[in-house]
């Protein structure tokens, strides 16, 4: 396959531009361009253990250079998401560098130097359609006969994807498929004249040992909780002498997971710290102490900017993460690839101080639909039961109120000084012993009951079932609303956006205002948030609660529009 541009000379001029700062990238990319201007410098010569992109001959006796073939080939496969689906793909200059560098060298035999790629950048630069790509030269174009190549994943869906992009490629290139005798089947593409296949595997299911691997392709490494698959393909690729395991990822929390392991490695390759010819490794990302507030960081963290990674897009969200302390962890990892704590500081308070109406008073909401949370407590916690009522002056707004419970002896024996004065002020609620008595929570839960129109108590079922009884017994509406991340991160992502409206009006309750400052926000792999306390002795019960009676305040469907950019639906 002849070369349509001198890819090499892209690469070049990428690296260099990247090592004397024309283009701005973070630390680890300019490692890695230095790494390959070093090896261009070292390895000449007869004797060298490498050679980059040389003349070499195919089994049918066509000559090619192997970076250069393989770009051309890429280049003649079409995108297919987004805006440029149907068209030609055309490789960055960043793209080709990586391609260029991990498939130009090659030994005196012609096998490659690199066995292993780990690539790690931000979500949205074009690493499922790279990945695919790759997979498809692999597949039919490397030289290989019986090539096995794989897409694997911890779940089925994660490995499908890197899978589905080059199926559907195939199906909108005849000219591939009949050059290269390529079958596209529902679960494989196969080469059934060279014993070919390409398939997506995940531990979910699958038997992933003993498989003999010629192209593993591990997408979004960090999600892996265990290093199962990663040592699968490690393994699956030793059986070959020409093989490659190509990792590409976004950063992610754990930082004693396997994706984090490799990272160490690579950039520890890259500060010279190693030395192991058959790694390749680039991380995209920011240098300590960079502003991330900035566009300029995004456009250093993202190599892509302009192109698949969209400003209108990203400033925005951007924006949205230095309103919203929750959103902050996630953006870091995702679109400035920062590998961060999961855990994380969740309200602003100098929003939630703006949201305090001192004249909020709960008899004015006589004979109002009402909305309760209840969570119970165990011997030193909190038990706290918030009322949510539809604001009656601001549309889409609420108003809370608050009532906290604690035993008498827990008061005396806790190191927590604000105790007293919260009882001084009856805005906590002491009863006697070292045990909460539920009865004063059974009394108040009555007393709401005759005064408001209640429409749901929401509760915890903890501790909770012979009280929910009794309540049911006297005709409260008891839901039972367990603490699930199903049950938890929307309505949190709600109340979060409400505070940030100021359509959530409470009245300076300092109980409250302890409680929501102690939460911690845990992001999952699938963006949803929960509730954590850092320490035992930061309470957040009433944030449980309130997060609990407006899961059934906001009806279904209900939408709450946080600027132009960011949309929560209930579901």
């Amino acid at each position: 396959m002849t070369a349509n541009r001198s890819y090499t000379t892209i690469a070049r001029q990428y690296a260099k531009a990247v090592v004397t700062g024309r283009v701005l990238t973070g630390k680890w990319v300019r490692e890695a361009c230095q790494r390959q201007l070093d090896d261009l410098a070292r390895f000449t010569g007869k004797d060298s253990p490498y050679r980059f992109n040389p003349t070499l001959t195919d089994k049918l006796g066509r000559s090619f250079r192997p970076a250069d073939n393989l770009c051309a080939f890429i280049e003649r496969l079409p995108h297919v998401k987004g805006p440029l689906a149907g068209q030609p793909i055309r490789l960055e200059p960043w793209q080709v560098f990586i391609l260029t560098t991990v498939f130009g060298w090659v030994k005196p035999d012609g096998k490659r130097r690199f066995r292993r790629a780990y690539i790690e950048v931000p979500r949205g630069n074009a690493k499922s359609t790279l990945s695919s790509a790759l997979a498809l030269y692999m597949l039919a174009a490397d030289g290989e006969g019986g090539a096995e190549v794989y897409s694997l994943a911890t779940t089925r869906d994660q490995a499908r994807i890197v899978f589905g992009d080059a199926q559907t490629m195939a199906r909108q290139s005849a000219g591939f498929r009949t050059r290269f005798g390529v079958g596209v089947g529902a679960h494989n593409l196969h080469v059934l004249a060279r014993g070919s296949k390409f398939e997506a595997l995940s531990a979910e299911g699958s038997t992933l040992d003993g498989l003999n691997i010629h192209f593993g392709c591990i997408d979004e490494l960090h999600a892996h909780k265990t290093r199962t698959v990663y040592d699968v393909v490690e393994t699956g690729t030793g059986k070959r002498d020409n093989s490659l395991l190509w990792v590409i990822t976004t950063a992610g929390s754990n930082r004693s997971g396997i994706c984090y392991e490799i990272r160490t490695f690579v950039t520890r390759l890259l500060d010279g710290v190693l030395a192991d010819d058959s790694q390749f490794g680039i991380v995209y990302g920011l240098d300590d102490g960079d502003d991330w507030t900035l566009e300029e960081s995004l456009i250093k963290a993202n190599p892509n900017w302009g192109i698949s990674v969209r400003p209108e897009v990203l400033l925005p969200l951007q924006a949205k993460a230095m309103q919203m302390p929750s959103a902050v962890n996630n953006f870091k990892t995702k679109h400035l690839n920062e590998w961060v704590n999961a855990d994380t500081a969740w309200m602003d308070m100098r929003s939630w101080d703006r949201c305090a109406d001192q004249g909020l008073d709960i008899e004015s909401y006589a004979g109002q639909p009402c909305w309760i949370g209840l969570d119970l407590a165990s011997k030193t916690d909190i038990a706290a039961l918030l009322l949510v009522f539809a604001h009656l002056e601001i549309d889409g707004g609420f108003a809370v109120f608050g009532r906290y419970y604690l035993p008498e002896d827990t008061v005396h024996a806790t190191g927590n000084s604000q105790y007293p004065g919260w009882m001084g002020s009856g805005r906590l609620t002491v009863t006697p012993g070292n045990v909460i008595d539920f009865s004063w929570i059974e009394a108040d839960l009555v007393d709401f009951a005759s005064r408001f129109a209640i429409q749901a108590v929401a509760f915890d079922p903890f501790q909770a079932t012979q009280l929910s009884t009794r309540m049911l017994a006297e005709g409260l509406p008891m839901i039972e609303v367990r603490p699930t991340v199903l049950n938890f991160s929307e309505p949190m992502k709600t109340l979060e956006a409400l505070v940030l409206q100021r359509k959530l009006i409470h009245d300076g309750d300092p109980v409250l205002g302890w409680m929501v400052s102690n939460v911690v926000a845990h992001l999952d792999a699938k963006d949803n948030i929960y509730p954590r306390k850092e320490r035992p002795e930061n309470k957040i019960d009433g944030i449980v609660a309130l997060i609990m009676a407006l899961s059934r305040a906001i009806t279904p469907g209900t939408q709450v529009v946080l600027g132009a950019d960011y949309e929560l639906v209930m579901l």
